[in-house]
């Protein structure tokens, strides 16, 4: 049945379709009047939309509606629309047509809307039909339809809920987008990931394997080392290091705090002997014993015509940081090391120690707990002889402990935590003259236990003997110092990683005690700029680093470890949210052997960098730093400015370097004789253990900050809490004491079991997450990507944190800024690691009470710990 002409076909059954126009709407066409003519159009316009209506509605109904009631409808409509018009002629307002609901099956009608006056219409419903379907199977494509939006919409969320779930989304807010999580897009950090972006990571191992050169890194340990730069009066060398890490493509600033330190004024060390002759008034017994200078300490090193650092004009004095003023004169004993345990042995013994002068060795323990164990115990001066270590109680300002010293924050006495009896480094030379004058005074070093044992001067005519000195023998210790609040400079670079929290940090300290310091600090100094430009070169080539690097010259470490400690204390907020590492390098080269400490997370990342770089003393051809090296790693203690990193922040640290044995130059330590002459011809000659070091470093950098995976393994960690934990229960077993014997550590034990079994879990699950990601993902399986980026994501801030789950708020008894449980510097040891020192000090002091608190806190933060890998 083809096409039918909607009039012909109406016209065929119905009579007089359509009406005829009202004689006035006919005429009026023709009106000259434009405002008559124009209101009849609208008129006209409507007559035809009406009659257009009807059509519609019998075109679509009338197969399936009698004909008789078609008709019927229509004479209604032929009467309505006729009247309607007849009563609308020219001059009526306007008006317009609505359809509506009017009859069973036919909806539609017309409404004239006009002024309401006698002779407006009343609205007339008319049925006219209903409205014919214009698809068969409408039902079904109803459900099609609906179905397919909903369809739409659903895809739709799907890839806008990444944007919400994924841990990019909430972290990076600056860098995400929608588009990153569409099929067609990597759900990533960065489009080339897992592999660095902009060089591969092979093409990057390269460019930090061959950039390093000797020559440069001597450039650079010359430059530090040429004069004098204490803590404070560096200046010129924060700015000079500044503009050269600016120069190779680092952004660079100063960190400025203002510290209370003190510098040498002036000194003297005097062996006095009474004048017997010398009388009193007989009758008031007034007068003065007068002594005569039996020595007179030079308090200088020798000047060495080949080395012209020992001969600077501006050298630097002997003195101790933080040493107290006095002028002091009385008799004096020899302490040994000075150790808590030495002097214990001379209380022992009945050595009169108070009022005394200490004569100590250096070695074995921080130099200021020498002094302060001296002080306690009534004694009014220190002379440590030979190479002092570095000296104060806690890191940082004394004046600020715990926060920043900024200008203007509130200051606390540092009386309270600075020793108060005057101190002087003096030389083998000067130690020589006053040991001797003890001879046949007092029992014997020999007397006493195997920790007293081992002197070396016995050829030169020293016996050891104890002291004290004859009555009439003295020292005469003068000590003047300057204190004063002065800026310190930190200078510390960045290289912004995709990933904007997760940072590692590198830090070497700048400043030095003595004119010098080629091996400490600045064979540190020397490498951390070597690392440095080479990282410059792989930005050059295009390369952007997965994760952030920041770069640190510290000042002041000398003196309290002040400049990192001060640094760490004003950005801890960001540090525990951000940081992954952080990696020491102090003295980086003194001679042939390399040594490390670290946290045991950071084991393996250490293996594998000293198994990529070869060592400079091959025996065979091909060995590498790992293939001379014992493996060894020490825990931390303190003593270097990874402290307040791992032992307040909760950070995972590594200090380590080239040292040497007792068959290798001798190095001197703290000495103007750490010179650039030293390091030439007996430290590292040819600077080739500087460039193993910069390798090394570079290498080991790169692991932490390009691996998808962060480069930790919680599982080392474990097994070191399980070591430690058994030299506790030894230790515990081997107490005089019922009490301590007494105690079971089977619950804490039993937490560190299950930790390991954590751990080896977790670790499981990150290697596994690292052959997928070695495998990869098809582009098309974009919600696969997606969930594997956001596993990654949840590991990775899972090993971040690992770390810090083991800090403790309220710190160590008597030492609340340690917050660590596992690690701390000994409470009488200072310089090397105590593992669970609130738990050893209570087993050690013989407090019962303590050691169950102890175990029950560690308990609780292991239990803790283990279940954050969950």
């Amino acid at each position: 049945m083809g096409w039918r002409h909607p009039k012909n076909y109406i016209s065929s059954h119905l009579p007089d379709y359509p009406p005829n126009l009202p004689d006035w709407l006919s005429s009026s066409l023709t009106c000259r009047d434009e405002k008559v003519k124009w209101e009849v159009a609208k008129l006209n316009v409507l007559y035809v939309s009406a009659h257009f209506c009807f059509y519609q509605a019998f075109y679509h109904t009338h197969e399936t509606r009698p004909m008789p009631t078609i008709k019927k409808e229509y004479e209604t409509y032929l009467y309505f629309t006729t009247d309607l018009f007849e009563k609308s002629g020219p001059g009526r307002d306007k008006f317009t047509v609505q359809v509506e609901d009017l009859g069973e099956d036919l909806r539609a009608s017309i409404i004239v809307a006009m002024p309401s006056n006698e002779r407006t219409p009343l609205i007339t419903t008319v049925v006219v039909g209903t409205q014919r379907q214009r698809y068969a199977h409408s039902t079904l494509r109803r459900f099609c339809t609906i179905a397919l939006t909903s369809s739409f919409v659903i895809v739709l969320l799907l890839f806008l809920l990444p944007i919400d779930l994924l841990p990019s989304s909430q972290q990076h807010k600056d860098s995400n987008s929608l588009d990153k999580y569409l099929p067609w897009s990597s759900p990533y950090p960065h489009e080339s990931w897992p592999q660095s972006q902009g060089l591969s990571y092979e093409h990057l191992q390269q460019v930090l394997l061959q950039t390093p050169i000797e020559e440069k890194a001597r450039e650079w340990s010359q430059y530090y080392a040429a004069g004098p730069h204490l803590a404070g009066k560096n200046l010129s060398q924060a700015l000079w290091t500044r503009e050269r890490w600016q120069e190779w493509g680092v952004s660079a600033s100063i960190a400025t705090y203002d510290v209370y330190i003190n510098y040498p004024v002036g000194h003297r060390l005097a062996l006095l002997q009474k004048n017997l002759s010398s009388t009193l008034d007989p009758y008031t017994k007034d007068g003065e014993d007068v002594y005569e200078v039996q020595y007179e300490c030079s308090l200088e090193e020798d000047v060495l015509e080949e080395d012209s650092t020992t001969g600077l004009e501006n050298r630097v004095p002997t003195f101790h940081g933080y040493s107290a003023n006095g002028n002091v004169t009385a008799q004096y004993v020899y302490v040994n090391f000075g150790t808590y345990e030495d002097f214990e042995d001379l209380v022992k013994a009945n050595i009169s120690l108070e009022g005394k002068i200490a004569l100590v060795k250096y070695g074995g323990i921080f130099r200021g707990l020498k002094v302060k164990r001296a002080q306690e115990l009534g004694m009014i001066g220190t002379v440590i002889y030979t190479d002092p270590q570095e000296d104060g109680m806690l890191p940082g300002d004394p004046t600020t402990p715990g926060y920043p010293s900024k200008p203007g924050v509130p200051r606390e006495d540092p009386s309270y935590s600075t020793p108060q009896i005057p101190s002087l480094p003096i030389s083998y030379q000067d130690a020589l003259p006053l040991l001797k004058a003890l001879n046949g005074h007092g029992p014997k070093a020999s007397d006493f236990n195997e920790f007293w044992q081992g002197g070396g001067l016995g050829y030169k005519g020293v016996e050891y003997n104890i002291g004290p000195s004859a009555g009439n023998v003295v020292l005469n210790l003068v000590n003047e110092q300057e204190y004063t609040t002065t800026p310190l400079w930190n200078v510390i670079g960045i290289i912004n990683g995709t990933i904007a929290d997760e940072v590692v940090v590198i830090g070497n300290h700048r400043d030095a005690w003595i004119a010098g310091g080629a091996g400490d600090p600045n064979s540190g100094s020397s490498i951390l700029n070597e690392v440095i430009r080479s990282f410059g070169a792989a930005l050059d080539q295009g390369w952007k680093p997965l994760r952030t690097i920041v770069f640190a010259s510290w000042d002041g470490e000398e003196y309290a470890l002040i400049g990192s400690t001060e640094w760490v204390e004003e950005y801890i907020p960001w540090l525990s949210h951000a940081a992954i590492a952080y990696l020491n390098v102090d003295i980086g080269t003194r001679g042939p052997r390399f040594t490390s400490a670290a946290s045991p997370l950071l084991n393996k990342s250490i293996y594998e960098a000293t198994s990529l770089v070869l060592s400079p003393n091959q025996t065979t051809p091909g060995q590498t730093i790992r293939d001379l090296w014992d493996g060894h790693i020490r825990t931390m203690g303190s003593g270097s400015d990874f402290t307040a990193f791992q032992d307040f922040a909760g950070i995972p640290s590594t200090d380590f370097g080239f040292g040497g044995s007792h068959n290798d130059p001798v190095y001197h330590y703290h000495s103007n004789f750490d010179s650039s002459y030293w390091m030439d011809k007996y430290g590292d000659p040819g600077f080739h253990y500087h460039i193993a070091m910069t390798k090394l470093c570079g290498l080991f950098i790169a692991s932490l900050v390009e691996s998808p995976i962060i480069a930790f393994n919680a599982t080392d960690y474990a097994l070191g809490l399980a070591t430690y934990l058994q030299s506790v229960v030894t230790l515990a077993n081997a107490s005089k004491h019922d009490s301590i014997r007494s105690i079971s550590f089977t619950p804490l034990t039993h937490a560190v079991a299950a930790l390991r079994t954590a751990t080896a879990a977790f670790d499981a699950r990150a290697e596994s997450l690292s052959q997928q990601i070695q495998q990869g993902v098809p582009w098309w399986k974009w919600w696969q990507k997606a969930k594997l980026y956001y596993e990654v994501q949840t590991v990775n801030a899972k090993y971040k944190y690992l770390e810090r789950q083991f800090l403790h708020p309220e710190g160590l008894d008597g030492r609340s800024w340690f917050k660590h449980v596992v690690f701390a510097p000994g409470l009488w040891t200072g310089y090397s690691g105590a593992t669970f020192p609130g738990l050893v000090e209570c087993v050690q002091g013989a407090d019962g009470e303590g050691v169950r608190r102890w175990s029950g806190i560690i308990e609780g933060i292991v239990r803790k710990a283990t279940g954050s890998l969950g």
